[in-house]
């Protein structure tokens, strides 16, 4: 059994953009979060308010089920911005491995502003960045920096000795 991988971050990380590229280079399946919500949420999303607890409850559920069904491993890429979203998710699949892509409000504004018409709004930024707490020491995974290019990004994940390892590091 390989373990699933979940790539998370905050809304413009490049959540899906890395998780299909890692995806196609690990030759597994890919699944975006985003594809799971429910009308209800994406209407929310669209009116400029945040998710609560409440929302997410379900969604996490039907991604920790796709998760649980990776027996030859997987890339999700979700929020996950809690330490308890992502502790509902490893109720599903305990070996669950967090790529976590990390970057500073002013280079996440950059790429958000650089994606119109999707369907989270620029406003709820702050509100994303207030919301996410790091991995721990005791979460398996990686954090790293999104301000480099894509394929770079992935190299980091896949063979870390084999690159330059840049802006990659342990929870």
């Amino acid at each position: 059994m390989v373990s699933p991988i979940v790539v998370m971050g905050v809304s413009g990380s490049g959540k899906s953009t890395v998780g299909a590229a890692l995806a196609q280079r690990l030759r597994v399946p890919f699944a975006d979060a985003d594809d799971f919500h429910p009308a209800a949420n994406i209407a929310k999303m669209t009116a400029g308010e945040p998710l609560n607890d409440d929302d997410r409850y379900p969604w996490l559920e039907t991604i920790g089920e796709w998760l649980a069904g990776r027996q030859a491993g997987g890339v999700m890429s979700c929020s996950a911005l809690k330490r308890k979203y992502r502790d509902q998710l490893r109720l599903h699949r305990a070996d669950v491995e967090f790529l976590h892509l990390a970057g500073s409000q002013e280079v996440i504004g950059r790429r958000q502003a650089s994606r119109p018409g999707h369907f989270m709004p620029a406003a709820l930024l702050a509100s994303q960045f207030d919301t996410l707490e790091p991995l721990q020491a005791d979460e398996r995974g990686v954090v790293i920096n999104v301000d480099q290019d894509i394929d770079a990004i992935v190299q980091s994940y896949v063979a870390p000795g084999d690159s330059d390892a840049a802006g990659r590091e342990q929870p």
